[in-house]
């Protein structure tokens, strides 16, 4: 595994990435321009930039007003199909509908992502639906992305699918690991990671806007 160095951008907008991981998401604004804090409750030794541990909601409501744009992946254990088969989504919290109340309250621009089951069941916005063939990655991996401007900006091509793009198919759990653009992170982090691709893209379109409303 290849550990990022961190870098610290001057003048860059700031992004606050909530419930951050390992930093799969985190990845993608870095690459987009932007200057990365990432929360988590847990330790994250392998997250390749600034980051605190905290409860992600209080650092939110605390914090989140210092950054120019708060993305949110609240936990999606609770909405997730998976979940039936491999225990109770009682047993996981609901933070989706309280985590986004509290990045609205800070009054800046917000990005929600979650697994699709979130929108089938009316509780996420579905702005943005993102797959990994979409960026040329040879993988399925479904992410809805609700943002506090509604969508709009570009279009990506239409998702399309193989069998041997389902993770089991891709021979082992690194290999889907390093499929997704996750290099840096061992295989149980990677499995909860999102590939960096996506919030790239989100987080162009985000400033693409911003360019366009200050012309």
């Amino acid at each position: 595994m290849t550990q990022p160095v961190p870098i610290r951008r001057a003048h860059a907008p700031r992004l606050l990435d909530l419930c951050c991981g390992a930093g799969g998401l985190s990845m993608g604004y870095h690459r987009a321009g932007f200057d990365v804090t990432g929360v988590d409750i847990h330790p994250q030794p392998r997250y390749p930039f600034a980051f605190v541990q905290a409860d992600a909601i209080d650092y939110a409501r605390d914090h989140g007003h210092e950054y120019d744009l708060i993305h949110g992946s609240w936990p999606c254990e609770h909405y997730a199909r998976v979940t039936r088969w491999r225990g109770r989504r009682e047993d996981h919290p609901d933070l989706l509908a309280p985590g986004r109340d509290a990045m609205q309250a800070t009054g800046r621009p917000w990005v929600v992502e979650n697994v699709p089951e979130a929108a089938w069941n009316g509780l996420l916005r579905p702005d943005y639906l993102l797959c990994g063939t979409q960026f040329g990655l040879p993988l399925r991996r479904h992410r809805v992305f609700e943002t506090s401007w509604g969508g709009g900006g570009d279009l990506v091509a239409p998702c399309w699918h193989r069998k041997n793009l389902l993770a089991f198919e891709h021979k082992g759990e690194r290999a889907y690991a390093d499929a997704m653009g996750c290099t840096w992170m061992n295989n149980l982090e990677a499995r909860k990671a999102v590939p960096p691709a996506y919030s790239q893209w989100i987080g162009e379109q985000f400033l693409a806007l911003e360019r366009s409303a200050a012309a």
